[in-house]
């Protein structure tokens, strides 16, 4: 473990411990500057500060987006601009292309000399948090600020800035490199089954990896009520493609399935990717289907317990813990 994981390490069991003590906010320099200073934010000022939020360097990508996306969904709310903070990895930096065209935290601080602030954790459902929260972005609006969320900032809904995710990553430069597997002539349906580490999880009993869970019979139910549904074109056969770790015979309950095509041994990126031009996506209890979910503008079938929001949208289909399809 590096230095910085180490100090992320001991970051993350202090606010542990602290988050919900009446003094956790009062821990930050931010919260104490807004109590000294409330009329700040009436000062006349000639421009917007910033809001940024570190995709976690020690997380999946998938986790990392729900990081990002908070940060530019709250910039929105509280009526600041957003500031890029870089995906860990350069691959899924490029391929996203989320940054472009945005301006970094980086740039903002070394070379516009912006001060980098860092607020507390809020809950956006909490009025006297987000009214605390405010209150510090008006402290500091006569100042040059790019405010830092806290580690991790829980944003529930994430599809609430979902055109503009899409409107980033179609245009993005990588699109010009992309490569499908797909047939064009076929309605190509991705069902992603999440396994990896949450198979150990069903044997240590670890609660984050046990509430992600589905078992293969839940995607074969899902799968087959899916063949049938009435928006499947008449003019085009279907073709199935699995996407999990593993090798084949851990999914002998797809057997029947007919033009299945097993994607186990893909890389991340083009899983990913693949998931994101399905016709239609099965996602499971992951962020890593979820999110190609935001990207994709087929059909969708996801898991009703989720701990991130879905919109009212037809295109957008629930299925219950038994794997049957619910009317919305």
């Amino acid at each position: 473990m590096s230095f910085a994981q180490k100090l992320r390490a001991v970051r993350t069991v202090l606010i542990a411990k602290t988050r919900n003590k009446q003094y956790y906010y009062r821990l930050y320099p931010s919260y104490r500057y807004a109590i000294k200073h409330p009329a700040a934010g009436n000062k006349n000022t000639d421009h917007v500060n910033y809001l940024a939020a570190r995709p976690n360097p020690d997380s999946g990508i998938g986790h990392q987006m729900a990081n990002w996306i908070a940060g530019y969904y709250f910039a929105q709310v509280l009526g600041l601009n957003f500031a890029h903070m870089p995906f860990a990895s350069a691959k899924w930096e490029n391929f996203l292309g989320f940054g472009e065209g945005e301006r970094t935290l980086k740039d903002l601080v070394k070379r516009q000399h912006f001060k980098k602030v860092r607020i507390p954790h809020f809950n956006e459902a909490n009025e006297a948090e987000m009214t605390a929260i405010r209150e510090i972005v008006d402290a500091y609006a006569d100042q040059r600020v790019v405010f830092l969320c806290e580690q991790d900032q829980f944003y529930k809904a994430q599809f609430g800035v979902m055109e503009d995710l899409q409107r980033k990553f179609y245009s993005a430069s990588a699109r010009r490199d992309d490569h499908l597997i797909y047939r064009p002539d076929e309605f190509n349906i991705a069902v992603h089954v999440r396994r990896g580490d949450i198979v150990i999880g069903q044997t240590n009993q670890d609660p984050g990896l046990t509430k992600r869970w589905q078992d293969n019979s839940y995607f074969l139910r899902v799968l087959e009520q899916a063949l049938s549904l009435p928006q499947l074109p008449e003019d085009k056969p279907a073709a199935v493609y699995l996407f999990s770790q593993g090798e084949e015979k851990d999914f002998p309950e797809f057997s029947a399935i007919p033009n299945l095509h097993y994607c186990l041994d893909m890389g991340p990126v083009d899983s990913f990717l693949h998931m994101v031009n399905a016709d239609l996506l099965i996602t499971s209890k992951s962020s890593f289907s979820y999110k190609p979910a935001l990207l994709n503008k087929g059909l969708k079938i996801c898991p009703q317990n989720f701990w991130h929001g879905y919109p009212e949208d037809p295109s957008w289909i629930l299925a219950d813990d038994t794997g049957t399809l619910l009317s919305r």
